[in-house]
């Protein structure tokens, strides 16, 4: 029962790996047939495979390097132009890629602050005139009162431990004169 699982498994595992084998093929034609350069993350990209992929797997290293052998120029000829031109033509579309991206975080950006904006407005709009500066006011005193409560708290917190202290040292001396008086207390009383 689990053996077929297993290879059901197997199949399926070995299907996913000959489809994203054949999209690598495809992407390969693509870069062959723009003349672009053969890169691991442009092929992966393209094919929709994980660079792992690409990396690990033992076909996809043998077509990429069957690709990239055939891609290299034989040193008589010289077709240095033809090489730059697709070089620069995915250096330009990453650049609009990442432009067109940044353009929408701006206009994200600029969405929300227009909406917080417009909330602060809102709340300064239903504040009465001169409400404001007796909302500042009152906000400075509440501080002052909150920093005079903090002092007055520590103030007193050292005034509880020090009579804590007292009443720990008062006692022991009360213990101390009890001790004392034990044995006059639970003497016999004398005769009369």
């Amino acid at each position: 029962m689990s053996t077929s699982r297993t290879d059901a498994a197997v199949r399926a595992r070995r299907q996913t790996t000959q489809e994203m084998l054949e999209r690598l093929q495809t992407a390969l034609a693509a870069t062959a047939r723009d003349h672009t350069p053969v890169t691991v993350a442009a092929l992966a990209r393209t094919a929709r495979v994980s660079r792992t992929f690409l990396y690990q797997n033992q076909q996809a290293r043998a077509l990429i390097e069957q690709a990239t052998r055939a891609d290299r120029p034989h040193p008589a000829a010289s077709n240095s132009g033809s090489r730059t031109q697709p070089a620069w033509r995915e250096r330009a579309l990453n650049a609009e890629d990442a432009l067109a991206q940044a353009q929408r975080e701006i206009r994200t950006q600029r969405t929300h602050i227009a909406e917080l904006l417009g909330k602060i407005r809102d709340l300064e709009h239903d504040l009465p005139e001169g409400s404001l500066q007796r909302i500042v006011t009152e906000n400075t005193s509440l501080k002052q009162h909150v920093r005079q409560l903090t002092q007055d708290n520590q103030r007193h917190q050292e005034r509880l431990a020090s009579a804590r202290q007292n009443n720990r040292f008062l006692d022991k001396r009360v213990a101390d004169l009890e001790a004392q008086l034990a044995p006059y207390l639970t003497a016999p009383p004398p005769p009369p």
